[in-house]
Parts: structure tokens; C-alpha cells; sequence
């Protein structure tokens, strides 16, 4: 069986695929592999004991003498079983290395334990000197320990992706005809209806036909508050339900729900090589070839100069010891995979390494201003009144009444606006809609229209002087029997977050534009409300596109934030595209990074999270090479005359509490968003 067919230092792959249909994770090879090296250390512990009981060299320092006939046959055997048994999954290793070109890790630990047993194995049989059986062992156990320590922290890494696939429930329960039956969750299809009972997780993407309760979606969207649910509203599998028992209809199978999407989405992430991680396999790959070099140089040198061939030998084997790239190795897919799958858990879906990470470099962002930094609704913010004998809530009354077969977003948010207000809508008969230009229909025996201010251009009825129409309004006018009676003036509210993200860009020294094919008055007073650094309005979605190229050649480096359908191809333009909104698009969009809360704050915490990545990368590169260049004269014996000196097993000692100090630093990797 071949173990370290790939070795996680030189490939972050350690990152077992998902297996989408079953939803569990592939994970098992990984957990066999840590379990085999747990094995063959505990095994070698227990052989290291009587090794270093038979070691002449032990015994001197002990002040012990512990010799019998053929003892060192029997250190020479134990040995053995160590060099193969301890050994073995660094020799695959290495085989694996070479096959594939890229001499690294396996390379050199089996480089450095083949020597040490040939050169010890040689003096049992008769070579002068004094051999160093007991540093194969101890060498051998510490790299196995190093190795068994730094692929539990790889595995950790990774369970931030488990637990994404935990949150799909195993069961479902499903209404067939009037009795409810578990079933497999994965054996779901489109078109069954499930029953989700109160605190249960959902099992599936779907539709509430029956039932009203909050969900908690924070897992999945980062949202913390629970949102209010009832018929007709979307619920995604996963997301736990809160008080009341809901039924659903399922809209897909298990492996087309956003879940398993966003699982893929993150393993495929982890997986892909970022431009800091080629970096580390060419630092990898030099390091071993500095590594033998200075190893046999050292060697040599130190034979050559007179000194003995053990004493040689082990120089030579403890440089190579200490150039072990294990640090450098681990420092990139650690950080990655931490990342990414902490940026799921927030609402932040890296679909493109590259780009997240060049999240750091962003000087410019051009954010969509529908749904991005407005909410995206209508909402009634004055109705005006121009007939005494019409109230202010007899105007909305009225059109109440006439937009509640709409499905308009002006109609839905005049709906809202009545439900707040408690309005009682009287029936309507002879409704029509007249295409473009609002609704018409018979209320009380009188003709009551609602519409357009085109449709009074074009039937010549002139607004009253007190009617204060604003710029940046979209407004209606309720007429009655051709009379004109009032208005209602509705707007798309700014988002909450919205100045708040803007801001923190502003501190950042990164500035922001609006893009939208709306009119220049809406776009001029959201852009001056926010204090936005520009605006760009009526341009038609293939107009966007030129504006992020104008953009760039002034030499910006441009994010832009859509909502992934009419601004695919400013999206695919920009350096970074981040498209918001709702996670059922997520396969199909062109952007790099979705954002699941089409909150802009979102947008800052991206930013911010790309730097603070990169810069968790950075330190774990700095801190494995430097390790690196200050042991390695070390342990080449540079301060031999000073009375300093690293032996083998010190030097992978010191190469397992760097590997240590990389994986730690990656934990320490945090999502920051502004409360």
C-alpha cells in the first residue's frame, strides 16, 4: 500500500474531495494515513529504548556499560526493523517526489536516514568508528512524530469543511399522501414535500407551502439575526428552523443544494493552487537541492579537514535535518484552507484563490446600486393629498385596493405600506392593467386609476402647484373618475450598512463609485447621501464594462460588487469581481467571490480578511526560511570552535517546533467584522 503518495507539504490535495451525492466527506484516507503514522511511532518509540540502551555513545554519556556477545548484532537488528518500518512511508515518499520531479520533504528525510544506516550499519561489520544507530532512531521517531502532529493540524484545517457538511440533516421526514415517513435526505427529489418540525434542521432547498417560523441561517450566510419565514418563502437546507413546524417543497436534489454547492465550492477552493503557495513548492523544491548540496559540501568539508568519517556523517545528516521544508511546506495550504473555509462560514464564497488574494491590492470599488447599496424595495415615503374630500388614507386606500393583484415593486411596496397602516381594501371590479403606465378598475361605482406621470403628459392633466413631486422619487397619481386626486411617492431605500461600509473604505483609502442604469438624480443623491467618491448613471450593462476598463487604465486596481446577472461582464472584467445575493445563482456567475448576505459591510470584511490572510501567509514564509538560514550554518558545525553544535536529533526537534509555530499561526487566522 503506498501512504505519502502525496505528500501535504507540496500539495495542499491533503484536502480530501466531498463526496457530494452521499454529502460525507472522503476524508477517510486522510484520518488512515494520520492513524499509520501514529502506529509506526508508538512501534518505533518502543524499539528507540533498547536502541539507545546498546549505544556505545548513550552508554559513555550514562556512565553505563552495558555490552554483551553479539549486542551489537542486536542493535543492528532493531535498528533495522526502525530504518524499515519507521522509514518506509518516507521512502514511498520519495519515490512519489521523484516520479513526479519535484524533489522535496520525502527526499530528504530518506536521503539522510539511508546514509546514517549504510554509515552505521558499515561499522558493525567492521568500519572504524563509532555509529550512530541511536540517531537513526530518534531521527526517524521525531519525523514521524512531526509528520503525524502537522497532518492532524492539515486535518484541521479541513474541518471547518466537515462541519459545513455536517450541517446537512441525514434524515427527512416526508408527507406522502396523509402519513409522514423518514427517509434518506439524499434520496430527495424535486417536487416531495418534507415536514421540518420545530429546532430540526432543514433538509433541503425549497418552498414553505405550509407553516410560519424564523430560521437561523447564520451557518450559511453569516446573517446572525433569525429571519421570519412563512408560505411562498425560499429556506435553504441546512438552515435550522426555529418555533413552528413548516412544510416544505423540495426544490432539488441533495447535491444541486446550495450547500453542497458552497461545500464543493470551498473544497475546490482549498484545492486550487494560490500564486503564494507556487511560490512555497519553487522555496520547497530549492531547499531540498540547497539541502543535499550543503549536506554532501558539509560532509566532505568536514572529512577532508581531517575530522572523522562519523563525526562527518552526522554533520552531513543534521544539516539535512534541519533544511527539512515541513514549515515552508505547510506555511501557504494551511492559511488556505483556514481561510476559506472560515470565509464560508461568514457569508464570504472564494470561488478564485487568486483573486481573494488579491483582494489586498484593491484601490478602487464600484459597487451596483440596485439591491447592493439600496435594499432593492420600494418603500412609500409620502402620499399626498390633493381634494379635501380624499384623505391622506383614503388615497391609500384606493390604491391599495388597485395594486393588490400586482405584482410590481411599486405595488408591493404601497401593499406594505397599508398593511403598517391597518387599511381595509374595498373590492375592486373591472380591473385592468394598462401596460407601462399603471392599473385601472371599478371601486364603489367610480373609475379609479393609478398611474404614471406619462400617462398624465399623454392625457394633458397638469400636476397641481402644491403637489411637491421630488426628483428622486418614483411617483404615482391615484385619479378618480379622470379627477386627479393625489400621489404617492415611493424610493428604494438605502441600506442601513451601506454608509457604514463606505466609510470604512474611506479610512482604508479605498475609493468607491456607483454604477447603475438608473437616472443621474437617484444616482447623484444616493452617491452624496453615502459621500461616494463618483457616480456613473444610465449605463445599460454592456456599458459597464467600459467604465471598470476606463477605470482601470487610469491604473486602479478595480473590485466590482454586482448582482451577478445583468453585470456579468463588468464582473468578469474587473480585477475582483464580487457578485451579492442570492446563493442558488452561485455555479452559474462570473464573479470570483459571491458574497451570501447582500451586505455591503461584506465587502470591507473581504478586503480586510485578503490582507489579513496574506499577510498570515507572508509571516509562515518568513518564519519557515528564516528558520531555515539560521539552523542550517548551525548544523554544518560554523560555531564548532565556539563549542556550539546541533546533533540530528536536536535539529528535528527544532524542525517539528517550526512546523508547529507555522500551524498555530494559521489557526490564529479571524474573520474581523465591524459591529
Amino acid at each position: 500500500m503506498e501512504h505519502h503518495h502525496n505528500h501535504p507539504m507540496l500539495s495542499p490535495d491533503m484536502h480530501e474531495h466531498t463526496d457530494h451525492a452521499s454529502g460525507s466527506m472522503a476524508g477517510h484516507n486522510h484520518n488512515d494515513m494520520i492513524s499509520d503514522f501514529k502506529k509506526r511511532f508508538w512501534v518505533v518509540l518502543v524499539l528507540t529504548v533498547p536502541i539507545m540502551m546498546l549505544s556505545p555513545m548513550i552508554q559513555h554519556w550514562l556512565g553505563l556499560h552495558l555490552s554483551f556477545k553479539g549486542s551489537s548484532y542486536v542493535l543492528f537488528a532493531l535498528s533495522t526493523v526502525v530504518f524499515l518500518y519507521g522509514g518506509y512511508p518516507f521512502f514511498t515518499g520519495l519515490i512519489s517526489e521523484l516520479k513526479k520531479r519535484t524533489p522535496g520533504m520525502m527526499t530528504l528525510v530518506a536521503f539522510a536516514i539511508t546514509v546514517a544506516y549504510v554509515y552505521s550499519s558499515a561499522i558493525v561489520f567492521g568500519l572504524q568508528g563509532m555509529d550512530f544507530f541511536w540517531e537513526l532512531a530518534t531521527l526517524i521517531l521525531i519525523m514521524l512524530l512531526g509528520h503525524w502532529i502537522e497532518m492532524r493540524s492539515v486535518a484541521g484545517a479541513s474541518r471547518e469543511l466537515e462541519m459545513l457538511v455536517k450541517l446537512m440533516p441525514a434524515d427527512a421526514h416526508m408527507v406522502h399522501g396523509d402519513h409522514v415517513m423518514d427517509v434518506k435526505t439524499d434520496s430527495l427529489k424535486a417536487g416531495d414535500i418534507i415536514l421540518v418540525k420545530p429546532g430540526e434542521k432543514i433538509a433541503a432547498d425549497g418552498e414553505i407551502i405550509d407553516g410560519d417560523t424564523y430560521i437561523n441561517e447564520s451557518m450559511l450566510t453569516g446573517e446572525s439575526k433569525p429571519v421570519h419565514k412563512q408560505s411562498g418563502a425560499k429556506v435553504i437546507a441546512g438552515s435550522l428552523n426555529g418555533n413552528g413546524a413548516i412544510r416544505i417543497k423540495v426544490n432539488h436534489g441533495t447535491k444541486d443544494s446550495y450547500l453542497s454547492q458552497v461545500i464543493k465550492l470551498v473544497g475546490d477552493a482549498q484545492k486550487s493552487k494560490s500564486q503564494t503557495q507556487l511560490l512555497a513548492d519553487q522555496a520547497a523544491m530549492w531547499l531540498t537541492i540547497i539541502a543535499i548540496v550543503a549536506g554532501v559540501a558539509t560532509f566532505l568539508g568536514w572529512w577532508l579537514s581531517g575530522y572523522g568519517l562519523s563525526f562527518a556523517m552526522e554533520r552531513m545528516v543534521t544539516v539535512i535535518v534541519i533544511c527539512c521544508p515541513h514549515a515552508l511546506g505547510l506555511a501557504v495550504p494551511l492559511v488556505v484552507a483556514k481561510s476559506t473555509a472560515l470565509s464560508a462560514q461568514n457569508g464570504l464564497l472564494i470561488k478564485n484563490r487568486t483573486a481573494f488574494e488579491n483582494a489586498r491590492k484593491i484601490t478602487t470599488v464600484v459597487f451596483d446600486k440596485t439591491g447592493t447599496l439600496t435594499v432593492g424595495k420600494f418603500l412609500v415615503n409620502n402620499i399626498f393629498s390633493y381634494q379635501s374630500q380624499f384623505s391622506v388614507d383614503e388615497v391609500l386606500r384606493l390604491a391599495s385596493a388597485l395594486e393588490q393583484n400586482s405584482e410590481h415593486p411599486i405595488a408591493t411596496g404601497i401593499l406594505e405600506k397599508g398593511r403598517i397602516g391597518n387599511v381595509q381594501t374595498p373590492r375592486v371590479e373591472n380591473f385592468k392593467a394598462l401596460t407601462g403606465k399603471g392599473v385601472q378598475g371599478t371601486i364603489d361605482g367610480k373609475e379609479v386609476s393609478l398611474v404614471s406621470p406619462g400617462f398624465l403628459k399623454e392625457s394633458a392633466i397638469v400636476i397641481p402647484q402644491q403637489a411637491s413631486v421630488s426628483d428622486v422619487d418614483t411617483v404615482v397619481f391615484l385619479l378618480v373618475d379622470n379627477r386627479l386626486v393625489g400621489h404617492i411617492a415611493l424610493s428604494d431605500a438605502i441600506r442601513p450598512e451601506s454608509q457604514k461600509a463606505i466609510d470604512s473604505l474611506r479610512d482604508a483609502h479605498i475609493k468607491s463609485f456607483l454604477l447603475t442604469g438608473d437616472n443621474a438624480k437617484v444616482a447623484k443623491s444616493v452617491s452624496d447621501s453615502l459621500k461616494m467618491d463618483g457616480f456613473y448613471a444610465e449605463v445599460l450593462p454592456h456599458e459597464k464594462l467600459e467604465k471598470i476598463k476606463e477605470l482601470q487604465s487610469q491604473g486602479e486596481f478595480v473590485a466590482m460588487t454586482g448582482d451577478g446577472v445583468n453585470d456579468a461582464p463588468a464582473l468578469a472584467q474587473a480585477n475582483v469581481g464580487i457578485s451579492i445575493g442570492s446563493g442558488s445563482d452561485i455555479a452559474a456567475e462570473t464573479s470570483s467571490i459571491v458574497l451570501v448576505n447582500s451586505n455591503p459591510e461584506d465587502v470591507v470584511a473581504l478586503i480586510m480578511f485578503g490582507k489579513a490572510t496574506y499577510r498570515k501567509m507572508i509571516q509562515n514564509l518568513l518564519w519557515a526560511t528564516g528558520y531555515n538560514l539560521v539552523a542550517m550554518p548551525l548544523a554544518a558545525g560554523v560555531l564548532y570552535s565556539k563549542g556550539i553544535m546541533l546533533s540530528p536529533a536536536i535539529g528535528a526537534v527544532l524542525m517539528t517546533v517550526s512546523t508547529l509555530v507555522v500551524a498555530i499561526n494559521a489557526s490564529f487566522l479571524r474573520i474581523k467584522k465591524k459591529d
